[in-house]
C-alpha cells in the first residue's frame, strides 16, 4: 500500500472570477429637451468633457430674472440704509423742539406766577392773569408734544433699522437664488465626471429628459479590478498584498495583480433573497467570498480588459499564517467577575 502525503497548496485557483468596475451613471440634474449629444458608444472621453446639452433658454431667463431681483433688493437696502441715516437728524430736530418747548414752559411758568401776584395785589387785571395761565397750559402741551415727537423718532429709528436688516436678508436670499439659477444653467451641459469609455447610450436629440433620467454610462477602464469568488475553506492563508496571476479567457493572456483583502461578508449576505437557515431542513453549504484583486500597473495588455469578462485567478499565498498573526495580537485585560 502506497502512503500519500497531501500537503496544503500555497496557490489557490478559481475560475469563478470576473472583471468589475465602479462606473459612473450619467443623468441630468435638471429637466429639459436634449439639443445635442456629443458622444457615441465606445467613445473615449475625458473628465469635464461635454457629453449632452439641454435647451438652456428657460434657465437663462431664470438667471436674468434672479439678477433683476438682486438689483432691486440691493436698491432697497440702500434706500433703507439712507432712511436710517436720515433718522438721526430727524431725532436731533425733535430734541431741539423739545428744548424750545421746555424753555417756553419755563418762561410761561414765571410769567403766570408774576401775573397771579399782580392780580392778587390789584396791580394787574384778571384778563392778563387768564392769558398767562392759558399760555402756561399751551407751553405744557407743547412740551408733551415735543417729548412724544422724540419718542416717535426713536421708535421710527428701530423700525427703519429692522427694515434695513430685512432688506439685507432679502439680498442674501436673492444672491442664493441667483447662484442656484446659474447652477441650473450650468447643469444644462452634462459633463463626464471621470475619464473612461461611453457605454449604454440611451439618449437622442429631441428627447425630453427629467432630472435623474439615465442617459449613458462612463466606464473608467483604468480602474477595473477582478472579483474572484473563492470558497471560504480556501481563504485560510489569503491576506492583503499577496501577488495574484490573472488569466483572461477572451484574449488568452496573463496579467499580474495584487489582493486588496478578504471582504467583510460573503456573497450571499447581500443577496436580494438571503438563505434562511433557521429551519429544520438545514444543509451546510460552503460559502464564497468575493476577493478583490487590483491590476498591477505598467501592463499594456491590461487596456484590453472589459467589464464583465471571465478570468481565472491564482493567488500566491505562500501559506501565510493568518491565524497565528491574530493570536499574537495582545488581548485587552478582562476584569474578573464578582
Amino acid at each position: 500500500m502506497t502512503l500519500r502525503i497531501v500537503a496544503p497548496r500555497p496557490d489557490i485557483w478559481t475560475d469563478n472570477a470576473y472583471v468589475r468596475v465602479h462606473y459612473a451613471a450619467i443623468a441630468p440634474r435638471v429637466s429639459g429637451q436634449v439639443t445635442s449629444v456629443h458622444v457615441q458608444n465606445n467613445d473615449t472621453v475625458k473628465a469635464g468633457q461635454v457629453l449632452v446639452e439641454l435647451d438652456d433658454r428657460d434657465y437663462r431667463a431664470a438667471v436674468a430674472s434672479a439678477e433683476a431681483t438682486l438689483i432691486r433688493d440691493r436698491a432697497m437696502v440702500e434706500n433703507a440704509a439712507a432712511s436710517v441715516v436720515r433718522q438721526g437728524p430727524v431725532m436731533e430736530q425733535a430734541r431741539a423742539q423739545q428744548n424750545i418747548a421746555e424753555a417756553q414752559l419755563s418762561f410761561a411758568e414765571a410769567d403766570a406766577k408774576r401775573y397771579e401776584y399782580l392780580a392778587t395785589t390789584g396791580s394787574g387785571t384778571i384778563k392778563t392773569q387768564q392769558q398767562a395761565d392759558s399760555t402756561l397750559r399751551q407751553s405744557k402741551a407743547a412740551l408733551e408734544g415735543a417729548k412724544a415727537a422724540v419718542e416717535a423718532a426713536q421708535a421710527q429709528l428701530k423700525v427703519l433699522q429692522t427694515q434695513e436688516a430685512s432688506a439685507r436678508a432679502s439680498v442674501r436670499a436673492s444672491e442664493a437664488q441667483l447662484e442656484q439659477a446659474k447652477l441650473n444653467l450650468s447643469y444644462t451641459k452634462i459633463l463626464a465626471p471621470v475619464d473612461g469609455m461611453v457605454a449604454q447610450r440611451g439618449v437622442q436629440v429631441g428627447n425630453y429628459v427629467n432630472s435623474g433620467t439615465g442617459l449613458m454610462a462612463v466606464v473608467p477602464l483604468s480602474e477595473v479590478y477582478v472579483e474572484a469568488n473563492y470558497r471560504e475553506v480556501e481563504l485560510k492563508h489569503v491576506q492583503a498584498g499577496q501577488r495574484a496571476r490573472i488569466h483572461v479567457d477572451a484574449y488568452d493572456i496573463d496579467l499580474e495583480g495584487r489582493v486588496v483583502g478578504v471582504p467583510a461578508a460573503t456573497g450571499a449576505t447581500f443577496a436580494t433573497i438571503q438563505p434562511d437557515n433557521a429551519t429544520g431542513n438545514f444543509t451546510k453549504i460552503v460559502q464564497r467570498l468575493p476577493v478583490q484583486i487590483v491590476i498591477a500597473p505598467n501592463q499594456p495588455l491590461a487596456r484590453l480588459l472589459r467589464v464583465g469578462l471571465s478570468v481565472e485567478t491564482t493567488i500566491e499565498t505562500r501559506l501565510a499564517d493568518i491565524v497565528g498573526q491574530y493570536r499574537d495580537v495582545a488581548q485587552p485585560a478582562i476584569a474578573p467577575s464578582r
